[in-house]
């Protein structure tokens, strides 16, 4: 089974469409919607806005349905200048860039507990994402996707977050459900489509062009269930 979480109904409502043999049942407060798509067992759900919920979503996904892969599919602003709206950030690693406690001598990121910063994502869902973004003629960049309970608006902010883990995107959920997947032992993977610049743009780009981003990342995701 593929556990597909997304942070908002509009980006999971067209992936939900395309499922077969749907049921639905809830779960910590949480609608997961189980199905075939392309021959295959998937169950989505829509977790809410944040690291939070993100989590919460993946425990429970896990613990319920025990997915072999994990993917998050989303939006995020971007840090880089090879990204922009409409294109891809697929996340080779993940950080929780708000996390800190350097006042007592860690690195900005590090979890406590785990001792990590960057949570890896799995290599041959990376290729299969890769693979997906190319099939569908749209313009990737693997690399480092920060995330925190801050919608990116400031630019000094985006620069700080870019400069210190070196990250090409950033959003609000996808390193809570890395961590979750990793303390549990499940595969993951994390996609993002490019929804504003995460500059002091963000806020008047971010309504006009998430229903784009998500249509792009339904396409992707679609064509990665074909492939994987």
């Amino acid at each position: 089974m593929i556990g597909i979480i997304c942070a908002m109904k509009i980006e999971a409502d067209a992936i939900r469409a395309s499922l077969l043999d749907t049921t639905t049942e809830t779960v910590s407060g949480v609608e997961f919607t189980r199905g075939t798509l392309h021959g295959k067992e998937v169950v989505i759900a829509v977790c809410g806005i944040g690291k939070v919920f993100a989590a919460i979503c993946t425990e429970a996904m896990i613990l319920k349905y025990a997915p072999a892969l994990i993917i998050n599919s989303g939006v995020a602003g971007t840090l880089t200048d090879a990204l922009s709206i409409g294109d891809i950030a697929i996340a080779k690693t993940l950080v929780q860039h708000d996390m800190d406690t350097s006042p007592l001598g860690d690195p900005v990121g590090l979890i406590s507990g785990i001792n990590k910063i960057h949570f890896e994502a799995d290599e041959k869902a990376v290729a299969a994402f890769e693979a997906a973004v190319s099939e569908i003629g749209a313009n990737g960049v693997v690399g480092t996707i920060a995330s925190g309970d801050q919608f990116m608006s400031d630019t000094e902010k985006k620069c700080i977050i870019r400069d210190r883990f070196n990250a090409i995107a950033c959003e609000m959920e996808g390193a809570a459900i890395a961590h979750v997947a990793y303390v549990n032992n499940v595969p993951f993977a994390v996609l993002r489509a490019i929804s504003d610049s995460a500059s002091g743009d963000a806020q008047m780009e971010y309504p006009k062009f998430v229903a784009m981003a998500s249509e792009r990342s339904h396409k992707i995701i679609d064509t990665f269930i074909k492939l994987w």
